[in-house]
């Protein structure tokens, strides 16, 4: 009987020409298909989180440009408001500079009708008129034209038999206006047609059609 040495174990038999790593199990390696799908799938997602961020982006940037917009308009109306506002009160200026100087200008008036603008009060007195005319006074009302509230102040009122409408037949101050904007209307003294004298008028018409018809024999009968 053969007794068998202790503290040796029996190791198995390894083929000829191998290496006792060989005899070792080898680990299972991953394959390519097995290592790319994690690859693609954080591929995507990075891609997904840079698309919602681009979105974002756009979205702010929409809303930031809306917002320029918005305040490039408010800017515009507020530099027409201003504009408006300086130029009205630039006129209201005006206008209240030149109803101080009318006084002045019909006195001058007054001295040219009565022949006494003569000398340097004439050359000052032109010079007035001519500095009023450039800052934009106007004058108006002249003798026969019709006669219209809006413009015109009636200080005198009569009749005439040869107008047909109320008419200016005298100025006694003339009108200012600046623009379109009435500083003073023209005080006038104005002319009615006389009462009866259009009745007059067509009571003689209907009396000449009338001897025409009986020179004529009169109407045509039926």
């Amino acid at each position: 009987m053969t007794e068998e040495t202790p503290g040796f174990d029996e190791k198995p038999d390894v083929p000829s020409g191998a290496t006792p790593d060989d005899a070792e199990p080898q680990a299972a390696t991953p394959s390519t298909e097995e290592a790319a799908a994690p690859a693609g799938d954080a591929s995507a997602a990075q891609m997904a989180g840079l698309t919602a961020q681009l979105d974002q982006v756009r979205t702010a940037l929409g809303e930031r440009t809306m917002d320029l917009q918005r305040l490039q308009a408010e800017y515009q109306n507020y530099r027409r408001r201003v504009e408006r506002d300086r130029i009205a009160v630039k006129e209201i200026a005006i206008a209240n500079l030149l109803t101080e100087l009318l006084p002045v200008l019909d006195n001058i008036a007054r001295a040219r009708d009565h022949g006494e603008l003569v000398g340097g009060f004439k050359s000052v007195a032109e010079s007035l008129e001519t500095v009023a005319a450039k800052m934009g006074l106007q004058q108006f009302g002249k003798e026969g034209e019709p006669f219209d509230p809006m413009i015109h102040e009636a200080l005198m009122h009569s009749y005439a038999p040869d107008v047909t409408e109320t008419t200016c037949v005298a100025i006694l101050q003339p009108g200012y206006r600046i623009g379109e904007r009435t500083i003073r209307p023209a005080r006038v003294a104005v002319a009615e047609p006389q009462p009866g004298a259009q009745t007059g008028k067509a009571d003689s018409q209907d009396s000449a059609e009338a001897a025409d018809d009986k020179e004529s024999g009169g109407p045509d009968e039926g």
